[in-house]
């Protein structure tokens, strides 16, 4: 059994937000118990609330605050600016990159990089591959199961670290189309960046009403939160290195608190569980970790 404690990772932005929220955001959460911090854009080049050199410039305030920090790359690429903005992220030269798609793995060919969700790894050899490119640490894919990441915790190659989204809503999908432009009639290349009225995104609920999923312009996402407090215990007897908490525009800290609490006082964790419950509006899913459909919940 591995006794370690995983850190506490936080991911990239989703929503599209203000620059002005933005900054105040990273500001608190270089306050919190997060270990890790990626930063950028992963969902659309059209959100320009931070030019690159200010994600940048913000990588570096946060590394004097005693963060490690990621920078993240778009998840989906059209465009010859994309990529040169790609390039620079991968050149940066000082911060370890988060690939989201193929593009970026090639670009960090041979220095060390993370995957992010977007790189689909399915099964140990796919792992291998790529570790020989540089990866040193990867992200569970978020619809596999408990039993899957276990093998591959069996079967991963030296030096290579597993990460594992354990609260945030899924990103399910993506696609060239802008679901929120569409919602509102406006075409996708004149979307007067109506993202900005959705700090959480556009519910899209069943006949029935229930809230099903999250419209985040192309992103899909599961409408309920991913929540896998209670298996604290075997990701630290599993060796899993880094947990990570997707950001959202409301209690952040009140969840980093939650899962570092749990962390250092696992008799706390019930407590927590109930306290997580108030941090989502739509409730939460565990389907993927346990092999069922992804919206059900065990918890």
């Amino acid at each position: 059994m591995n006794s370690s404690l995983p850190k506490l990772a936080l991911g990239p932005v989703l929503y599209y937000w203000s620059r002005e929220f933005l900054l105040d955001f990273y500001e608190r959460m270089a306050q919190t118990a997060v270990d890790i911090i990626y930063l950028g854009e992963t969902v659309c080049s059209k959100r320009k609330a931070l030019r690159t050199s200010e994600w940048l410039t913000l990588a570096e305030r946060l590394t004097a605050a005693g963060k490690e920090v990621v920078l993240s790359t778009l998840t989906l690429l059209e465009a010859e600016s994309e990529l040169k903005t790609l390039q620079r992220l991968c050149n940066n030269g000082q911060f370890m990159v988060e690939a989201n798609d193929m593009a970026a793995v090639q670009l960090l060919k041979g220095t060390p990089f993370v995957a992010g969700s977007g790189i689909n790894i399915y099964n140990p050899r796919a792992l291998a591959f790529l570790a020989k490119l540089g990866l040193r640490r990867w992200v569970f894919p978020l619809e596999l199961s408990r039993e899957v990441l276990a093998d591959f915790q069996a079967q991963r190659p030296p030096n290579v670290a597993t990460e594992v989204l354990v609260y945030g809503r899924l990103p399910l999908a993506y696609s060239a189309r802008c679901f929120t432009a569409r919602a509102h009639n406006l075409p996708k290349d004149d979307c007067q960046y109506r993202c900005l009225d959705y700090p959480e995104g556009l519910t899209l609920a069943t006949q029935e009403g229930n809230p099903f999923l999250i419209l985040n312009g192309i992103q899909t996402q599961s409408a309920p939160h991913c929540n896998l407090l209670p298996d604290l215990a075997t990701f630290q007897s599993w060796g899993i290195e880094v947990l990570r908490i997707s950001p959202q525009s409301q209690q952040t800290e009140q969840v980093i608190k939650l899962f570092r609490t749990a962390l250092d006082e696992p008799q706390t964790l019930a407590e927590g569980m109930a306290q997580l419950q108030r941090c989502s509006a739509f409730g939460h899913c565990d389907g993927y970790w346990h092999g069922h459909a992804g919206i059900n919940s065990h918890t």
